[in-house]
């Protein structure tokens, strides 16, 4: 029998249409992980306010990024899964799904179901964890799998915000714009709301009461979002040789009114521009695949405000993408629990 291997990204429209990016956000943010408020309110706020007026604006931005082949990340998804399906060999039938829209985890899980494989390695696509992401994925597969009469063994892999090829990899990236050439390093992660770090510290002693928690990783606080991130800047920062002076680590994509990890991308770069930084090389580690947030939101909308600033460059950093290497990462995955398995 076959094993079964998922992966797993967080999902895009099915085309730049303000119908399809206003059904994409709707099953998105109705995600109790995402908006992680009582289903009554949620629906109001996301189906009566938040998609109504974004769903056109978030359609013109699509519009900026898509390709004649489709969305940018769907693409690196569909090419991730070729290209690991080649190294694992016939042994092996691996499937993409997203979290929101198509493929969908289901239709993934249906195909690997299709094949009779005799387990399932699943594999979020986030290096670092968070309930919003990594944490819906797994507690989709398990609503799905758990229907099923006769289901297989299921693994997941959980983080690996801290995995050295990884690391050496976005560093790698990074080498080849010359850091030389910048006067400023920002590695920028995705946000998420102050409320859900705390609610992930089961210990309720040191989420945001220190200033300094997420600086350094630790037993208490290893499933913090925000300690993982700044976990992964640390060691791409050391990797490439930065001072602590040389980086800054922020975070973007806010949405809404309420309190957000901090500082924000937006306002950093503003900052380092008053600071007379004219040029800064930016770094998304937390997106493994260049999309919408990275193509958009860092090269162009941040471009513009950093120039309105004073500054002259934003320099994005390409992501992990179809690198070679990052497929070698995931065959990684996917054997230590070959390992595991034979204990």
């Amino acid at each position: 029998m076959k094993k079964g291997i998922l992966l797993v990204n967080l999902g895009t429209p099915d085309s730049p249409s303000v119908s399809d990016v206003r059904r994409y956000l709707d099953e998105f943010l109705m995600d109790g992980r995402v908006i992680d408020i009582k289903p009554i309110p949620r629906n109001l706020l996301v189906r009566g306010v938040i998609v109504p007026f974004r769903a056109p604006k978030s359609a013109k931005i699509y519009k900026e990024i898509w390709t004649e082949e489709g969305s940018p990340l769907l693409l690196y998804g569909l090419r991730n899964k070729e290209l690991l399906q080649e190294s694992l060999g016939e042994d092996y039938v691996v499937a993409l799904g997203m979290r929101y829209k198509n493929p969908s985890i289901e239709s993934a899980l249906e195909e690997l179901k299709a094949q009779r494989v005799k387990s399932i390695q699943v594999i979020a696509l986030f290096p670092q964890y968070a309930s919003a992401t990594t944490g819906s994925v797994h507690q989709k597969v398990m609503e799905i799998v758990s229907k099923w009469q006769t289901i297989p063994e299921i693994s997941f892999v959980n983080s690996y915000h801290n995995h050295p090829d990884m690391i050496d990899i976005f560093a790698e990236n990074g080498r080849k714009h010359g850091i030389e050439n910048f006067d400023h390093v920002l590695f920028s992660f995705h946000g998420l709301p102050q409320r859900q770090l705390l609610k992930a510290d089961e210990s309720k002693s040191h989420c945001l009461k220190d200033a300094s928690c997420c600086q350094n990783l630790n037993d208490k606080n290893y499933y913090c979002y925000s300690a993982q991130c700044h976990d992964t800047a640390r060691l791409i920062a050391q990797n490439l040789g930065l001072t602590p002076d040389q980086y800054t680590i922020s975070f973007q994509s806010r949405l809404g009114k309420e309190p957000w990890i901090e500082p924000f991308t937006s306002a950093t770069i503003q900052q380092k521009a008053k600071e007379g930084k004219k040029r800064i090389l930016v770094f998304c580690p937390a997106f493994v695949a260049d999309c919408l947030e990275t193509l958009y939101e860092i090269a162009i909308e941040y471009q513009i405000e950093f120039v309105e600033a004073g500054g002259e460059k934003i320099q994005l950093v390409e992501s992990l993408n179809n690198n070679p290497r990052w497929i070698e990462v995931l065959k990684g995955f996917i054997m230590k629990q070959e390992e595991k398995s034979l204990v």
